[in-house]
């Protein structure tokens, strides 16, 4: 409903309640009157009741509310009817403004996707649809502007706003190399992009895509109460007719039974409409919707997008956790750890040898070498190079004979060197026959890894593996460091998956399984685990599509924020179903012996939809 239809139903309440008011101080009041303000607050719930029957779907809450007001009119309490369809819309509109916050926390979303791209051609700027644009194309982003499409800076820097996505505030820098996603906004910098993705299997298209489908996966909770609501309407309206229907025709048979004494058959149909009053199964219907909506919607604020309220549920039965390494729980990129130079070598001088040595090698380690050294390499400086398979590699700089490899390259060239026993790889250098030093490569783990994984076992988590194809030596080091439970090394992706099916088989019953990964080979795992959790911002996208949920900005710690909003949801969830049975259990049964009155209805429906409502509001306000 939106603002417009919720102050119209604003003025109705309020209209109807003034005039009600007015009414009961006006002692000469006609009864016929009442319809006036009955007609202000109900006339649209009698309708939808009419078309509810004409459709064939009869028992609703418009069709029990509507039974149990015009039923109050017919047995002479005209103000408790009026006063029952004003409270009914009051919690109608508290419903509304309830969704409309929920929607309004996951629409939010709905606006990263700009309508327009700045597509640079032969004749100049021209703005163009996003789907319209082909990779390899050049558009420009001007400061303020939202970025329509994935892309990687060729000119020009910035700090990037990525909230809308990951939910953090403070900007990234991009310069020109850099990868940029669509959905974010560029700050004060122009940015020139060439488009890697088309439109379809952009970020923000994929994002658009999750938030679409997450309502379509409804989590066990939700699917009973749609069931229980099936059933448990057409039973209370049979109830509740038996109650009246039963009683009025014994008073005709036999009306000296003892619990008939005193009573008439308008006593047994005032009976059983405070019973169908009682029974409308809003506060379920309602409220535990909204808490799954609340939760998916808070978490969306945090960058975390959750594919339906059934992984909602799964997440917050967690016990065991499987984590991959690289790049999950590691930064994913190489560098240099830790620089050992031997007597008269100066770290410096070591870590240029090796740098120049490896000067022409695409391979990672030789990357994250050339990376270390802050001043630019004179490449001239470098002679032939001889490539040593399985070993590394010889070459000359300076004139002087480098040697920079494993220790079986030391081995073979009989230099004496000093083992490094730290976890990672080791570059031994050697200089003209003499050992120079080594230099240690390691994957260093990300700086929010070991506090996720300390939260995750506070929310609950009982259980956390670590999976990884590196060698034994890093896989051991990584998890001592973060405190992780259980490793498993040198893995091949079947294996992986192997390792998970074990993990699966022997988890206790009722609980889940969570495997979190972000390249392509944790695809199949993703898909196996009770809950796949992809790092989404720059992850492969076969593991985005694979998950349940995707953490938008790689951080660890927004694992366990998404267990704590899955808890915390299924707390309110578990607190409305029970709160909102117990109470209308409770009242029937009074209603049914006569101990109930219209009023205490009216709160057992719509006092219990509101109070439930309100509880299941409190999803939306779970914070980081």
């Amino acid at each position: 409903m939106g603002g417009k239809k919720q102050k119209k139903l604003l003025v109705r309440i309020l209209s109807a309640s003034a005039l009600l008011v007015l009414l009961q101080l006006w002692e000469g009041a006609l009864p016929l009157l009442y319809v006036l303000p009955y007609g202000i607050a109900g006339w649209d719930v009698l309708c939808k009741a009419v078309r509810g029957i004409q459709n064939g779907q009869i028992f609703d809450e418009n069709f029990l509310m509507s039974i149990a007001t015009v039923g109050a009119f017919l047995t002479g309490e005209f103000s408790e009817a009026v006063f029952v369809m004003v409270f009914y819309q009051t919690g109608e509109l508290f419903q509304n403004y309830a969704v409309g916050r929920s929607r309004a926390s996951i629409a939010a979303l709905m606006d990263i996707c700009p309508e327009t791209a700045n597509l640079e051609t032969e004749q100049g700027i021209e703005e163009v649809d996003p789907q319209d644009v082909a990779v390899g194309s050049i558009i420009v982003i001007y400061p303020g502007e939202r970025i329509p499409l994935d892309g990687v800076v060729t000119d020009g820097s910035s700090a990037v706003d990525t909230s809308a996505l990951t939910g953090e505030s403070v900007p990234r820098d991009v310069a020109v190399g850099d990868e940029v996603i669509s959905g974010c906004i560029n700050g004060s910098g122009l940015l020139r992009l060439q488009v890697t993705k088309p439109f379809e299997d952009s970020t923000v298209a994929k994002i658009l895509e999750l938030v679409e489908s997450a309502g379509e996966k409804k989590a066990r909770s939700e699917r009973f109460v749609t069931r229980f609501a099936r059933y448990y309407t057409p039973c209370v309206v049979a109830a509740a007719a038996a109650l009246f229907l039963l009683p009025s025709l014994l008073l005709i048979l036999a009306p000296d039974l003892g619990f008939l004494s005193g009573t008439t058959w308008s006593d047994w149909l005032h009976r059983a409409l405070i019973f169908l009053v009682i029974s409308c199964p809003c506060a379920l219907v309602i409220s535990v919707p909204l808490s799954f909506f609340g939760g998916i919607g808070a978490a969306s604020r945090c960058g975390i997008l959750i594919k339906g309220s059934t992984y909602l549920e799964a997440m917050a039965k967690a016990e065991t956790v499987i984590f991959d390494k690289t790049g999950t729980l590691t930064e994913g990129s190489f560098s240099v750890a830790a620089v050992n130079s031997a007597d008269g070598t100066s770290k410096e001088a070591l870590l240029e040898s090796a740098a120049l040595a490896e000067a022409f090698s695409h391979h990672p380690i030789a990357l994250s070498l050339r990376k270390a050294v802050s001043a630019p390499l004179d490449l001239s400086r470098v002679g032939e190079v001889e490539e040593l398979p399985g070993r590394g590699l010889r070459t000359f700089v300076d004139g002087k004979e480098i040697l920079a490899g494993n220790h079986r390259l030391m081995e073979e060239a009989g230099i004496s060197f000093v083992p490094c026993e730290e976890a990672g790889t080791v570059v031994y250098i050697a200089a003209d026959g003499s050992y120079a030093g080594s230099i240690l490569i390691a994957d260093r783990p990300k700086a929010t890894a070991a506090a996720s994984i300390a939260a995750l076992k506070k929310h609950g988590v009982k259980h956390t593996v670590m999976l990884s194809g590196d060698n034994t030596a890093a896989a051991s080091a990584v998890a001592a460091a973060l405190g992780v439970d259980e490793y498993h090394a040198q893995l091949l992706p079947d294996q992986k998956v192997s390792r998970a099916e074990k993990i699966l088989e022997a988890k206790t019953p009722g609980s889940t399984v969570v495997y979190v990964g972000d390249g392509i080979n944790d695809a199949p795992v993703l898909s196996r685990a009770d809950v796949g959790v992809a790092m989404g911002a720059f992850g492969s996208d076969a593991a985005i599509e694979a998950s349940d949920i995707v953490l938008m900005d790689d951080d660890p710690r927004k694992l366990a924020l998404a267990m704590k909003i899955a808890k915390k949801t299924m707390s309110i969830v578990r607190q409305n179903i029970i709160f909102s049975i117990v109470i209308k259990l409770g009242v029937m049964l009074l209603g049914a012996m006569d101990l109930a009155t219209m009023w205490m209805a009216v709160f057992a429906d719509v006092g219990v939809a509101v109070i439930a409502i309100l509880n299941a509001m409190r999803c939306l306000r779970i914070r980081e």
